[in-house]
């Protein structure tokens, strides 16, 4: 078997990415990742390949169903001929394909958010649009060791906390990602041992966007300079955060335990004098951990709304309360906090 293969095997074995009978949608551009992930997984189905363990599946044939979903973002002009070639490596293989054309950058101008997101928001909605469509049970995207690397080096530069030091996850919800552990480099060779000649977006080579700069620009300076390992010096890193961020929140859900004192849908009530007692960094994970209980996310939450509702439970004045958004009140009252969701 190929070394990549067994990579990627390893990969889905450590983080349980599939299980028996699982049905994947797998997000494939055209790109050398995308169709390195959707050639080795097709390879491996029509293997049967046992890709678990004996402690979390059965041994003997591993039947999975795979499907590929392609979003044309209508901005480059070889957009259409990147959907042909995904279509026709599909029909090939007589592989279920579902396509749809997006105008990524009158999306990007009505939601005034940047072109990148707007893409990456578009992408995501169709491969859910999908997996509802078909039943399927996962999505898989080709993000690899080196996305992740890129991904760890943005967040720095935007001064993250912990979270975002971890980068890239493996498994989230119902997405996986089987390559995250092979660097790009591999993922290419492994294109031309087995002629795949993948689709190559010429945009990536170009420094106008964050991250290509970061990819282009910052690591290879970096390699030339200081450390060509960077990509696995980063990569361990991430891996040392990792293990410490799942410690500390095992920690704030057994302090959030202890000082709960009601929890509603829109409404959690916790003991004012027992936060106060916490350290500093509990604090602070308490309060994204409960605003993420009410509202589903803290993509809205700065370091400075955390630090002020801190600051307004410390002084301990009573009917005080703060808005870190529109959608979130935090009111200190009658030696208690609540944390009321506004719609």
């Amino acid at each position: 078997m190929e070394v990549l293969e067994e990579q990627v095997l390893k990969t889905i074995k450590k983080y349980q990415l599939i299980e028996h009978k699982d049905k994947i949608v797998l997000g494939v551009s055209g790109g050398p990742d995308s169709i390195c992930m959707l050639h080795l997984l097709n390879k491996l189905y029509r293997k049967r390949e046992d890709l678990l363990t004996e402690e979390n599946g059965p041994k003997g044939p591993f039947p999975i169903a795979i499907m590929v979903a392609h979003v044309n973002h209508m901005i480059r002009k070889e957009a259409d001929d990147d959907e042909r070639f995904v279509r026709d490596y599909c029909e090939k293989n007589k592989i279920e394909f579902y396509a749809k054309s997006i105008d990524v950058q009158n999306l990007a101008n009505t939601n005034k958010i940047g072109i990148e997101e707007a893409g990456r928001l578009a992408r995501y909605e169709f491969f859910e649009e999908i997996l509802q469509k078909t039943q399927a049970t996962k999505i898989a995207i080709a993000h690899n060791k080196n996305d992740k690397v890129e991904t760890i080096l943005m967040h720095t530069l935007r001064g993250s906390g912990m979270k975002g030091l971890k980068g890239i996850e493996p498994k989230r919800g119902n997405m996986i990602r089987p390559l995250i552990e092979c660097e790009r480099s591999e993922i290419e060779r492994y294109c031309e041992r087995e002629h795949l000649n993948p689709r190559i977006d010429k945009t990536n080579f170009e420094n106008i966007y964050h991250r290509n700069k970061i990819r282009n620009v910052v690591i290879p300076y970096i390699q030339k300079e200081f450390n060509p390992n960077i990509i696995q010096t980063i990569d361990r890193l991430s891996d040392i955060v990792t293990l410490e961020d799942e410690y500390m929140e095992k920690q704030t859900k057994k302090v959030y335990q202890e000082l709960v004192l009601e929890e509603k849908q829109k409404e959690v009530i916790i003991d004012l004098k027992k936060f106060n007692l916490q350290e500093l960094v509990i604090k602070s994970r308490l309060i994204r951990y409960i605003i993420k209980r009410l509202f589903g996310t803290t993509a809205s939450i700065e370091k400075i709304h955390i630090d002020d509702v801190i600051k307004l439970c410390s002084n301990n004045i009573g009917n005080k309360y703060l808005m870190p958004n529109k959608n979130i009140k935090i009111l200190v009252k009658s030696h208690k906090i609540y944390f009321i969701l506004q719609h």
